[in-house]
């Protein structure tokens, strides 16, 4: 298979969402370009950077209330996880959520199990 080719047992939200992280010290490959884009297709919310480096999704709260709300429930699944996104709080309610897994210094299929996490936390609501 080819860097550009989906994967043939592609995950879906359902499955990436109902996974857990693994540890990451390191020392695992990142996703090549190809597999980020097979992992997309099961986060559409979530956008992948030129390089598959890193993925991102955007939200625009009510209020700062909600917006903080929102950062503190991803807090919690966040630390659940052991996989933390940066998260950054501008225009007091627009809330920019990134992830990648810095000890590899681009994305893992973490990335991807916590944006399924995270997305199914803003579909509940």
């Amino acid at each position: 298979m080819s860097d550009s080719d989906p994967p043939t047992d592609a995950p879906t939200a359902q499955s990436l969402a109902d996974s857990n992280c693994v540890p990451c010290e390191g020392g695992v490959p990142k996703l090549t370009p190809g597999q980020a884009a097979g992992f997309a297709r099961a986060t559409p919310n979530w956008s992948v950077d030129s390089d598959a480096i890193q993925i991102r999704r955007k939200l625009n709260c009510k209020h700062f209330a909600k917006a903080v709300k929102r950062i503190n429930q991803i807090c919690e699944i966040a630390e659940r996880e052991q996989h933390h996104p940066d998260l950054h709080l501008t225009g007091y309610r627009h809330l920019d959520i990134v992830l990648t897994t810095h000890a590899i210094g681009g994305l893992s299929e973490n990335d991807f199990i916590l944006a399924a996490q995270i997305d199914r936390l803003l579909d509940d609501q």
